[in-house]
């Protein structure tokens, strides 16, 4: 498992015990042991089963995890999931974790899984963004990828993407773009570049340029879509953003764009139902 995801989750795991899990120690003997099984309650898509196994280990290395099903499986209610035996007090001690982890990834999986099939036999991909929860954001991306989607840039880091705050402070897109292109140049850096268009002649401010590798059509209907596409060509990759929902995404897909970005797979979900019991 990752370094940074292990820290995230020790951090959560000191954050939950603090003291100790005074309940456990309280009304349980230290030797004793028990096993449990994670029970899925409600259909979807499996994901974070990979972290709970890691919950359960950086709390207690001697329990035996019994991985049953892999993350990016559809699920089933009913289903189990893991089994996890050993030591009684340490089960106790991982098990609001583990569910806090894979019922949230898991509602991020199911959703992205929907968006995906809504645009099936079509050539557009579904993105992520960087609408998640803070300190989140490796496990909601990870979750997006076991639903079948893609994941846009991580951070701010990863890759330029001017949106209107940025090119109205910079003074307009060709400021924008042509201070971008000077700026990777004098700090040796190779990113890709998105620039946002809010209409068809912003689209062609930014073809004029030429300094990007795809545009963002942001809250276009399909009309101007596939008119921004067919300006574009191949010169660009294309990407629709802003407001799409499940009953509106097939259209833009329809239209041929690249990508769809969709800020609801991350920000706007219900957790999966699933519950670890006692066996």
């Amino acid at each position: 498992m990752n370094a940074e995801i292990e820290k995230h989750i020790q951090l959560s795991i000191n954050e939950d015990i603090g003291s100790g899990d005074h309940s456990a120690l309280a009304s349980i003997p230290r030797n004793a042991e028990s096993s449990a099984e994670l029970i899925i309650k409600e259909n979807g898509v499996l994901s974070g089963v990979e972290i709970a196994k890691t919950v359960f280990h950086l709390i207690d290395s001697k329990l035996e995890f019994q991985q049953l099903l892999k993350d990016g499986t559809p699920i089933s209610k009913g289903e189990i999931a893991f089994r996890i035996s050993g030591s009684s007090q340490s089960i106790l001690r991982g098990e609001r974790l583990a569910l806090n982890y894979m019922q949230r990834m898991s509602g991020i999986a199911t959703t992205t899984k929907l968006y995906v099939d809504k645009i099936t036999g079509l050539k557009s991909k579904i993105l992520d963004t960087r609408k998640t929860t803070p300190g989140m954001r490796k496990f909601e991306k990870m979750a997006v990828l076991h639903g079948g989607g893609l994941n846009h840039r991580f951070g701010l880091y990863d890759m330029i993407m001017l949106k209107d705050n940025h090119i109205d402070y910079a003074g307009g897109i060709d400021k924008a773009m042509n201070a971008t292109e000077n700026y990777l140049k004098a700090n040796n850096l190779n990113l890709k570049v998105e620039v946002e268009a809010r209409d068809l002649n912003e689209v062609q401010q930014i073809l004029t340029n030429g300094k990007a590798d795809r545009i963002m059509f942001d809250n276009f209907n399909y009309a101007d879509t596939k008119t921004g596409i067919g300006m574009v060509g191949e010169r660009m990759k294309t990407e629709s953003s802003g407001g799409i929902t499940l009953d509106t995404i097939r259209g833009y897909a329809e239209c041929g764009v690249d990508f769809i970005s969709v800020g609801a797979l991350t920000h706007q979900i219900q957790s999966l139902d699933m519950s670890l019991k006692a066996i």
